[in-house]
């Protein structure tokens, strides 16, 4: 991707213009996002939160995006707070993480819930859903040298399968999905990284 880098923005102007460019959206995605999370979220005991790091390649071409323009890996830095509560039998914990692209293109932060289902033996399957702000371009038309997301502000899935290695380190396969869901417009031409993550248990 031959988007700007995060070094171009200043965090002040990157926050002007998310709210000058896709206020409404955001308020729209934050409202069901709450209503969401509202609806399924029963209070448990807190448990241990998490630290974790990823290495995605950037901008894969699948059949949910219409990208595939920029290059790249990501490296990302998060953290998932206490257990806050349940949906069906997984684990519901809030997120959030920085990503930033190694060739310089499309960085971003987001922010969401995610659910940890336990499979057999030590396996795991994790989904979440989060809203992310990006440092690419919030343009609303196709371009050969980035993507065009159409906003600033994207709805973020992302779905893991990991297993755990000990009592404190887990490491799983990762796909994180940005894109708007066509609420800003008809061009949406999304994105998916691809990669691993490392978590460990405070």
């Amino acid at each position: 991707m031959a988007g700007r880098g995060l070094g171009h923005d200043s965090l002040s102007g990157a926050l002007i213009g998310a709210v000058s460019e896709t206020g409404r959206l955001g308020l729209r995605a934050a409202s069901i996002f709450a209503a969401a999370l509202a609806g399924v979220a029963i209070a448990a005991p807190a448990r241990a939160a998490e630290l974790f790091g990823g290495v995605h390649v950037h901008d894969v071409k699948t059949p949910l995006d219409d990208a595939g323009i920029e290059s790249g890996v990501d490296l990302s830095l998060g953290y998932r707070g206490d257990r806050v509560g349940h949906l069906w039998n997984g684990e519901l914990q809030p997120y959030f993480f920085a990503a930033v692209n190694t060739a310089g293109n499309t960085n971003y932060g987001a922010a969401g819930v995610a659910a940890k289902f336990p499979l057999r033996h030590r396996w795991y399957f994790r989904a979440g859903l989060g809203i992310a702000i990006q440092t690419g371009s919030a343009g609303k038309f196709y371009r050969r040298d980035k993507i065009a997301f159409g906003s600033r502000v994207l709805f973020e899935p992302e779905i893991g399968l990991g297993t755990q290695l000990n009592d404190r380190l887990s490491v799983e396969a990762s796909w994180v999905h940005m894109s708007h869901a066509q609420l800003a417009g008809r061009e949406n031409p999304g994105i998916d990284n691809l990669g691993l993550r490392l978590n460990l248990a405070l």
